[in-house]
């Protein structure tokens, strides 16, 4: 049996329409808890960051207070894409733009952390700001251009479907 050396985080935000307490806002908010309850039970998924009464929306990174943030760990890309395209997750991933804007650069990140590291806030804005500034590369990549974990082989890998550019 190997031991995993790594496990690849992710950062999405979202730049909401309106605050979480808006009406707008509401088929949003009743769908959080059964899609953070599917990523907690879904193959792959290792750890989400969220508040201590289990509030994944409570954590804030930015100034404006409508930029939400998920934060998450997985065994594997695979896995992640799996949860974020092949699940449940799809429906209100689909209707985003009911209750979202577009965000100013890359909606999300991708990185490799050592297995059992859990990223932080800091951090995870700093591989965003890495891949908006310099694209995708070993320390920063997203869906489209993927990187092996450190010590694999180093060239990217080309993901097929078109599924493969979307946004977390």
């Amino acid at each position: 049996m190997t031991t995993q050396k790594f496990h690849v985080a992710q950062l999405a935000i979202s730049l909401a329409r309106e605050p979480l307490d808006h009406p707008l806002m509401q088929d949003f908010v009743a769908q959080l808890r059964p899609v953070n309850e599917l990523a907690d039970r879904s193959p792959g998924f290792v750890w989400r960051l969220q508040t201590d009464d289990g509030n994944a929306t409570g954590v804030r990174g930015f100034d404006n207070p409508l930029i939400l943030l998920n934060m998450s760990t997985w065994e594997s890309v695979e896995s992640l894409f799996d949860f974020v395209y092949k699940s449940e997750h799809v429906v209100p991933f689909r209707n985003r733009r009911k209750w979202f804007l577009p965000v100013e650069g890359p909606p999300y990140v991708l990185w490799w952390v050592p297995a059992g590291h859990l990223p932080t806030v800091a951090e995870a804005k700093e591989r965003l700001d890495l891949l908006a500034s310099e694209g995708p590369s070993s320390r920063a990549f997203d869906f489209r251009r993927r990187f092996p974990p450190p010590g694999e082989a180093h060239a990217p890998v080309e993901p097929q479907g078109k599924r493969a550019s979307g946004q977390v």
